[in-house]
Parts: C-alpha cells; structure tokens; sequence
C-alpha cells in the first residue's frame, strides 16, 4: 500500500505533492512585526530581494520548474504584501507625526466617516445661540416652582 504524505522522508518537501528536495530549503515566513524593528531603508532593500526571487521563481514555472518552487510563489507573494503593508503603514505615521498640531491636515489622514457625519455641524456649533436668543433667555429664565410632582 502506499504511504500517506506525512509519512514521507525528510529530504523532501512538506506538501502533499511529495516534491523533490528544495534547494534552499524551507522558507521562513516573513512576520510583520519583525519588519516593523526594520527602517525604511531595510524594507525597500527586502522588498527588492523578494520581487527579484518572484521573478526568478515566474521563470521557474515557465520552464517547468520542481512543485516546491511553484508553491513557494504565493509565500513570496504574501511576503511583498506584507513588506508593503508596514512600508506603507510607517509612511502614514510619519506623515501623521509631521502634520500633528497643523491646522490643515491632509484629506487621506483625516477620519473618514461618512459624507453626511463630516459635513454636519459639530456640537458646539449645534447648540450656539444668536445674541438675541441669550438676551432672551438671560431676561426671561425657566421659571422654578417651590411645588414639584
């Protein structure tokens, strides 16, 4: 009978499709929070190596290339998401550092809300009164009764 794959020898990948040993052995995953100790240098550096071994992986599939090196694409793939994702995650806070206490702010780094809530009025200016209403009510107040209910 044949052995099921988790019982294959460990010269050869960890799929399902048995493939042949990798020449470069497992890739580590790429974890966000380890690109987050980085510099933006670093993380443009890392975004390159990893678009450059896509490409080499994208020939790979071309020329028939091992399934080891077809499944590692969309590892590589997530990685330059990840890469972009704290990239750009780091250039918002930057941005956000540069224009706090600004009296303009940019429109991407403003609170989004809806069209409707940005355009309302804000809550001090809902309950503002003209001069006339505050004389008005100054002159003539809520009358108190002694009696209550």
């Amino acid at each position: 009978w044949l052995k099921p794959f988790w019982f294959a020898p460990p010269e050869f990948c960890c799929c399902p499709f048995r493939c042949a040993p990798s020449d470069s052995g497992p890739m580590p995953r790429v974890k966000a929070y380890e690109l987050r100790s980085k510099t933006s240098k670093e993380l443009l550096t890392e975004l390159d190596e990893q678009k450059a071994e896509l490409a080499q992986l994208r020939v790979a599939k071309v020329s028939g290339g091992a399934a080891s090196k077809l499944a590692k694409i969309k590892i590589v793939r997530k990685a330059i998401a990840r890469i972009l994702t704290v990239y750009n995650q780091k250039q918002k806070a930057e941005a956000r550092k540069a224009c706090k206490g600004k009296k303009y702010v940019p429109l991407d780094l403003r609170p989004k809300k809806t069209r409707a809530i940005r355009r309302a009025l804000k809550v001090e200016q809902k309950f503002m009164k003209t001069p006339r209403q505050k004389t008005k009510s100054s002159n003539f107040p809520m009358r108190r009764f002694a009696v209550t209910m």
